[in-house]
């Protein structure tokens, strides 16, 4: 049915030529170049009186094949850059061919098409040094002009629509951030606004788009493209991540290229198809050629690239193989080309952090160009999908605690063991003592997870910094022990038991030994995900003297080992006044039915209802997966030691 759907979707996006662009990507090679046999469209130098600047000024007009003044036409504004004029485009671009081209193959709208000179001031030419500051500032005075001088001239002279929704604005580079600035500060002008390698004047996203809610409502594209080479990357995607996390419909457009004409034209080319039709802002992520790289990559690999929409292209270099795949729970055979590269891009992936292995001719291996993190119980490559909720553990501008590796030689196991231990700002600048909150890895992983795949650090600075949480140490144990193979394999009492032993009897004594924390029950916490949350489970409730918060994340006792969970609940409904008492807050949380922990979770809080054990219980849409637990940290900390 699926397949069904796409076939007849597609279909009538080919026939319905006024609907929206076509599955096209790129703009061909030469199409730049005039064509012959073709209707052309015209284009002249204009002057107009600008009481802006005070003196008359030069632009560019391009009307349409078969211009025809009983008809109103849609205009589109198409700036320069810094070091460029009104005649940018024309000497750079041929923009008028590639117009003519596309209207040949009934590929847009009939249009007027405006080519200004944005450095506003009596002497606009490109002379001189381009970036004194009044010539720079002469490109933010342009607003006034373009908006008081150009647009109505435009209007008075030429027969075109004079509604917001038949007036957009494009731009490269400064251009670009003018395009930006103009456009997305005045959505009552403009309902098309796109920028090409945007530059270093575009407005901070909150100053660009303040009411997110109203861009919404009133843009019908916004398009940003630059090239993945371009030095000025940045200031495209810093404006992209700003409108993903408020879930602002645009394209965000990568392709090969620095910044050039290459790029620009193909911005000309993708952007103006888009122009003036209904629009479907469901198709908005599909139109990118590249990616961006990942966040969990290593320094300056290109690859792997995430996709607007969530797809990941993989690109691995082994001339040798016979056979490469990508393993991300789901397997994709690779594609070898001809220069030994092995290819493949991928469904769209769900959000927040995965491990993914490279399956090379049968051999689970690290992808040299990620990050390497413990789980799987082995190092395994991790890969970081954005998502609109992952603000609460972005890197911010607030006052950063820091992680601290302690080596301590434990009496309980005789051997030297590690934890993490998270010190909020201020921490060496005071006296204070502080609360400690003991956390909790899952199977497979080791005291490296919460710091690494689990962001702790960033959760609690934000929190902290907004005084939502108060600030704490927090201490992430490794729940490994010899007889357990690092995972949940042929884990019972006995681990159980061994970590227990280990909590109170080495970890514990050993923080409060080195760290200024307070040592009463009410500023102990402690809480686990998965196998740690079992671990919390017995420790903290056979212990509730030493923890008053308890927080179990994605686990519960199983329901096919009653010989493991019978003398659980046993000790439970024996001590059931004690646990009520002694225990603050016993917060029980998971993902939704697809986290495997569900069912069990499930049948063990109905036990505790029969019981009378009190809890309270959170879900989190999402599996047994990292940004579930991330964000039950995130909930959980904030109600510690309150």
């Amino acid at each position: 049915m699926k397949n069904i759907f796409f076939a007849i979707f597609t279909l009538s996006l080919i026939t319905i030529q006024t609907f929206a662009q076509t599955s096209e990507k790129e703009m061909p090679k030469g199409y730049e170049n005039a064509k012959n046999g073709i209707a052309k469209g015209k284009i002249d130098t204009v002057q107009y009186a600008s009481k802006t600047v005070g003196s008359t000024r030069k632009t560019l007009v391009y009307t349409p094949p078969n211009y025809d003044k009983k008809k109103k036409y849609p205009v589109f504004y198409l700036l320069h850059g810094i070091g460029g004029d009104h005649l940018e485009w024309f000497k750079g671009a041929n923009p008028q061919n590639i117009l003519d081209n596309l209207y040949s193959e009934g590929k847009i709208q009939p249009m007027i098409v405006v080519m200004p000179n944005g450095r506003a001031m009596k002497d606009d030419r490109a002379i001189g040094n381009i970036f004194d500051k009044d010539k720079v500032e002469a490109f933010a005075t342009f607003e006034k002009d373009l908006l008081n001088d150009l647009i109505p001239f435009i209007e008075k002279n030429y027969s075109t629509l004079t509604d917001r929704e038949n007036r957009a604005i494009a731009g490269l580079s400064m251009g670009g951030g003018q395009s930006l600035n103009f456009g997305l500060g005045n959505l009552d002008k403009f309902a098309w606004v796109g920028g090409f390698s945007s530059a270093p004047n575009t407005k901070v996203p909150k100053e660009l788009l303040p009411n997110p809610e109203e861009a919404k409502k009133k843009l019908k594209l916004l398009f940003i493209s630059c090239g993945d080479a371009d030095g000025l990357i940045t200031f495209s995607k810093r404006t992209h991540d700003y409108l993903y996390e408020n879930d602002v419909p645009h394209i965000y457009y990568l392709e090969a290229g620095g910044h050039d004409f290459k790029v620009w034209k193909n911005g000309l080319y993708m952007f103006s198809q888009f122009l003036f039709k209904p629009t479907n802002p469901s198709t908005f992520t599909k139109y990118s050629v590249l990616g961006t790289p990942a966040a969990s990559n290593i320094r300056n690999a290109k690859y792997p690239q995430i996709l607007p929409d969530n797809r990941v292209i993989f690109k691995v270099k082994a001339p040798e193989a016979q056979k490469v795949q990508i393993d991300l729970g789901k397997k994709y055979d690779m594609v070898k080309d001809t220069s030994g590269f092995w290819n493949v891009t991928t469904d769209s992936i769900s959000r927040g952090f995965h491990y993914y292995s490279l399956l090379i001719d049968g051999v689970a291996v690290a992808d040299p160009a990620s990050e390497t993190f413990y789980g799987m119980s082995r190092m395994a490559s991790g890969i970081e999908i954005p998502y609109r909720e992952g603000g609460f553990y972005a890197l911010k501008d607030v006052p950063h605690g820091d992680i601290r590796i302690k080596k301590y030689f434990s009496k309980v196991t005789n051997s030297w063991r590690e934890v993490y231990v998270y010190a909020p700002p201020g921490y060496d600048n005071s006296t204070e003592k502080y609360p400690a909150l003991y956390l909790l890895h899952g199977g497979g992983e080791d005291q490296r997870g919460w710091a690494t795949q689990g962001k702790t650090d960033l959760i609690l600075d934000n929190l902290i910094a907004e005084n939502k949480a108060k600030p704490m140490l927090i201490v992430m144990v490794d729940g490994n022990f010899y007889g357990n193979g690092g995972g949940v394999a042929g884990f019972g009492m006995q681990q159980l038991n061994q970590f227990e032993n280990e909590l109170k009897n080495a970890v514990i004594p050993f923080i409060e030994s080195n760290y200024r924390v307070l040592n009463d029950t009410k500023n102990r916490a402690l809480a686990g995900l998965s196998m740690g949350g079992l671990q919390t489970l017995h420790a903290g409730v056979r212990n509730s003297d030493l923890f008053s918060y308890l927080g179990v994340f994605s686990s519960g006792w199983w329901a096919n080992n009653t010989k493991l969970s019978d003398p659980q609940y046993e000790f439970m409904k024996i001590n059931k006044d004690k646990i009520n008492t002694n225990i603050k807050e016993f917060w029980i949380s998971q993902g939704g039915k697809e986290d495997i922990a569900h069912a069990n979770c499930q049948i063990m809080m109905k036990k505790f209802d029969e019981m009378g054990i009190k809890y309270k219980y959170s879900e989190y849409a999402g599996g047994h997966t990292w940004p579930v637990w991330r964000h039950d940290l995130y909930l959980f900390s904030q109600l510690l030691f309150k």
